[in-house]
């Protein structure tokens, strides 16, 4: 008897401790959501130390110079495991000078940090996760600055998202510096988007480890000026997990750096290891044999500089699966000897003079890569006359000036 009423009494305690750990849990959910909503210019949003599960989005919205500040990338870390209402963890809109710094936000049911038409955003010590194996029902994005100006992420991770980890898109004047992207389709994405400085950075495990895109249908048409240099771009072999549909897709297991459709890109002083398909991959958008609707879409990259980067490769086959992966089993039958720098050959004849030469700063340039072979697969005329000839492209474009961002950034 005695040993009954102590077990009954426990499980009473029990539920005691649960109904005040959903309550506290509660509770703090609405103190963040009302922090967000009353905070005025010029403060700091401070997030405690611990792990809080929320069910529904934090949205900060029409608000200037704000900080939103965790105790630590390992000691604030926000779950959306249960997410109920919305689809991302944080949301920023119409908003100016906005910091994220120093949190984790996981497994959020669509993109972990969504920031929209906002003049200055970093992200700074943030880690954005799915938590658990790679998977096609992750969120799409981590950190997912869209149609901005002044972007910094800098000392920041993503972990397995669905296309990009770290993703900018149809924005200006972007850094991203000193992070890290492992185990998602895209680790670092650059697309649509203008004056970016992507450098120092680590992208490890993904599918593909940094894309640099420009895509139809979107409000801002064309990208360029990006400089991607000092990554380490390694072992991005991991299968795409990517839903059916999205352009990352399309993107082989084993690739390093791939451009596609965008102009006046700059690779140099990257160490690109054992990317098992794609060293460097140079493309126009035809090769994803997707139609074209949009009238004022540029589909051919030109303004391309491959450069000063080191190349090392494992011997072994390459992807066998997607439209590129079928190009390497039934056109290529490059084996196990993969060519580092891949450029398909489909050019604007626009662009081109009249001995079919590139114009002066549309060239495809390539030179000085340490243990890069080069192969040009002409894909215009289905493969008929796959070319080595690395002399083609030893030219030089003028370098892109530095990216300078606000005051309150750089």
């Amino acid at each position: 008897m005695v040993y009954m009423k102590m077990k009954k009494l426990t499980f009473t305690s029990f539920l005691l401790l649960f109904a005040s750990l959903v309550y506290a849990q509660e509770q703090f959910q609405k103190e963040f959501q009302t922090q967000f909503i009353m905070v005025e210019d010029g403060e700091t949003i401070e997030l405690p130390a611990g792990t809080f599960n929320l069910t529904t989005s934090l949205w900060l919205d029409g608000k200037k110079n704000i900080t939103i500040k965790g105790a630590g990338r390992e000691r604030t870390i926000l779950t959306f495991k249960d997410q109920a209402s919305g689809a991302e963890g944080i949301k920023v809109t119409n908003c100016e000078k906005i910091t994220i710094e120093d949190l984790t936000v996981q497994d959020t049911k669509g993109d972990c940090i969504k920031v929209q038409e906002t003049k200055g955003i970093t992200f700074r010590n943030v880690l954005v996760e799915w938590t658990g194996k790679p998977n096609k029902k992750n969120g799409a994005y981590g950190l997912y600055p869209v149609m901005c100006t002044n972007v910094l992420i800098e000392k920041c991770e993503a972990r397995g998202a669905s296309d990009a980890g770290i993703y900018v898109g149809q924005s200006k004047h972007i850094i991203v510096r000193n992070s890290k992207a492992v185990n998602n389709v895209a680790g670092i994405e650059i697309e649509n988007s203008l004056y970016a400085d992507v450098y120092e950075n680590e992208a490890i495990g993904n599918t593909g480890g940094i894309l640099v895109f420009d895509l139809p249908g979107l409000i801002q048409k064309k990208g360029g000026y990006v400089r991607v240099f000092n990554n380490l771009i390694k072992e991005n072999n991991y299968k795409n997990f990517a839903p059916k549909g999205n352009i990352v897709a399309k993107v082989p297991d084993g690739t390093g750096v791939m451009i596609l459709a965008t102009n006046n890109v700059e690779v140099f002083d990257n160490q690109i290891i054992n990317n098992k398909t794609l060293g460097t991959g140079i493309f126009s958008y035809y090769m994803t044999e997707d139609p074209i609707t949009d009238d004022e879409y540029y589909a051919y990259p030109t303004g391309i500089y491959i450069h000063d980067n080191t190349y090392e490769r494992k011997r072994s086959k390459p992807t066998g699966k997607g439209r590129i992966g079928l190009m390497f089993r039934f056109k290529l039958k490059f084996g196990k000897d993969v060519p580092d720098i891949i450029y398909d050959g489909i050019k604007d004849a626009e662009k081109l003079d009249e001995n079919k030469q590139w114009k002066p700063g549309y060239q495809i340039c390539i030179k000085d890569n340490e243990g890069a072979e080069v192969v040009n697969i002409d894909a215009e005329n289905d493969f008929e006359n796959i070319t080595f000839d690395a002399d083609t492209y030893n030219c030089a474009l003028n370098g892109f000036e530095k990216v300078i961002l606000g005051s309150n950034q750089e």
